[in-house]
C-alpha cells in the first residue's frame, strides 16, 4: 500500500510504521490475512503481543485491513 501526499485516517500512520518496524505495510497486511478471523481489538491485541507493535500502530493497521475486506 503506497501512500502519496498527506494521508488521513489509518494510512497517516503507515510511514511511521514502516520506519519503526522495518517492514512495508504489505507485510503487515499479509500477516493479518494469515491470522484466524477475529474482532478488531483481538487483531490489535495479537499484533501487540505477537509482533511487538504499539497500540496506535496496530489499531491503524487493523482498521485499514478491515476496511479492505468485503
Amino acid at each position: 500500500m503506497a501512500t502519496s501526499g498527506t494521508s488521513k485516517g489509518p494510512a497517516s500512520y503507515f510511514p511511521s510504521i514502516e520506519s519503526k518496524y522495518g517492514q512495508p505495510i504489505s507485510h503487515w497486511m499479509a500477516l493479518l490475512r494469515t491470522a484466524e478471523p477475529r474482532k478488531h481489538m483481538e487483531y490489535v491485541a495479537w499484533l501487540k503481543a505477537e509482533h511487538g507493535l504499539g497500540h496506535g500502530h496496530a489499531n491503524a493497521l487493523v482498521a485499514a485491513f478491515l476496511a479492505e475486506r468485503p
